[in-house]
């Protein structure tokens, strides 16, 4: 099954890549018009962007908006994530302001909010977290955002951040991860009732 993702974050293409390839899905990517993020949610943008790319190209299309919510900085960047400081500067910034914050208090949890709009107006939706703190520097070169400050405390981490966890390892415990298998049984479940 062919379906186009709506990004321009070629990180992003490569992870979805990965995880749906196995179940036959082939994402596909397109020259899209930016749309306009409103929501006030993850979801809620996840679907902004689904819709237009499946209104534009007239295929099933999938979307991701995903972010970091640090809790100490009230839940910020949240869904400003990818505008949350000029380019190149975000982790830092993130670091700036956590700078005098004890270990303790350095909390934070990564969400991907998954949307997938299909021509006949049918709507599959899925979430995942996955919860760490902060770190006081910059780890590893792997992934991509916040992963380098990002140090994940669930189990099965093996006290790495993102930044230095292979992607096979991100992906088992990733809130993307999360949020693509919650949607792959989901995308099972649609196709079969399609299908029957």
């Amino acid at each position: 099954m062919d379906m186009i993702i709506a990004t321009h974050n070629k990180h992003k293409v490569e992870e979805f890549s990965r995880i749906l390839k196995p179940l036959g899905v082939n994402i596909l990517t397109a020259d899209l018009t930016e749309a306009e993020e409103n929501g006030t949610t993850f979801r809620e943008n996840a679907f902004i962007k689904a819709k237009a790319a499946c209104d534009e190209t007239g295929l099933p299309c999938i979307a991701d908006d995903s972010g970091l919510a640090v809790d100490f900085l009230n839940g910020e960047p949240g869904v400003y994530s990818a505008r949350y400081a000029e380019e190149g500067k975000r982790k830092l910034t993130v670091l700036e302001k956590l700078k005098d914050v004890p270990d303790e208090e350095r909390g934070a949890h990564f969400t991907s909010a998954i949307a997938c709009v299909f021509p006949n107006g049918d709507v599959l939706e899925a979430e995942g977290h996955c919860f760490g703190r902060i770190t006081r520097e910059l780890r590893g070169s792997s992934g991509f955002g916040y992963d380098p400050i990002f140090l994940c405390t669930e189990e099965g981490c093996m006290n790495k951040t993102f930044g230095e966890a292979s992607p096979e390892e991100k992906d088992a415990v990733s809130h993307r991860g999360k949020s693509l298998r919650d949607f792959v049984i989901k995308l099972e479940k649609y196709l079969q009732t399609k299908e029957g």
